[in-house]
């Protein structure tokens, strides 16, 4: 597909009401369709990887456009400017994370974009840090239990920060790093009880609700069954 035809697709599907329903999920709509994402994902098929086309959908700059550049785009030509141009116009959590799981992720600059962006004031750019790690925690399957171990002091540090795409990155990163194995598992939940004992709110919060899921029935059967 060339662009102007995906953006005419986009324009055919466009729906209002799905527009309303993105705001109510804290969704920025000032530039949206409104189009769903299994549809964004039939579009991406038929236009196939494309580096090019990518990044004409990123600039064109709606929400659905950059989506689809960030599952088109091939991770082997991305670059670290290229990924320091799209990081930082982040203005909505659903872009981020999706940039992050369809792309970032696959590049082999992804380890070393955590520890730079969650250095990061800039809401998304520091979300984007955490949702690497988890993205990473769920589809890097070969890597080490040392490379998740050295996303702790990261969590700690970061579990301060009370603006709310910031803090549930950071607890969606715990989560998904403790149900990787027993032995992060039990990692986790040592961060997590040092973090409900720390005064700011936020950290009492994502150690509350990472316990909750880390220590779960299910969490802990499906991973001793791993053993």
């Amino acid at each position: 597909m060339e662009f102007e035809q995906i953006i005419a697709e986009l324009e055919s599907l466009s729906n209002p009401e799905d527009v309303e329903g993105m705001a109510r999920f804290g969704i920025k709509t000032k530039k949206t369709y409104g189009v769903r994402m299994p549809e964004l994902r039939r579009i991406a098929k038929e236009a196939g990887k494309d580096h090019e086309l990518a990044e004409k959908l990123w600039k064109h700059g709606y929400s659905e456009t950059r989506i689809l550049a960030s599952i088109i785009d091939d991770p082997k030509l991305v670059t670290e400017v290229q990924m320091e141009n799209w990081v930082i116009e982040f203005d909505s959590w659903d872009v981020c994370d999706q940039c992050c799981m369809n792309l970032f992720r696959k590049t082999p600059f992804a380890y070393k974009k955590v520890f730079e962006w969650s250095m990061r004031e800039e809401e998304f750019v520091k979300r984007a840090a955490f949702t690497l790690i988890a993205t990473l925690a769920v589809h890097d399957k070969k890597a080490d239990n040392s490379k998740f171990e050295e996303f702790f002091p990261i969590i700690k540090r970061e579990s301060g920060d009370n603006r709310n795409f910031v803090k549930k990155a950071v607890n969606w990163a715990l989560r998904q790093i403790g149900k990787r194995n027993l032995n992060l598992n039990n990692k986790s939940i040592i961060i997590a009880e040092e973090l409900k004992k720390e005064s700011s709110k936020s950290a009492k919060w994502i150690a509350n609700d990472a316990l909750r899921e880390l220590k779960s029935e299910n969490v802990q059967r499906r991973l001793q069954s791993r053993n």
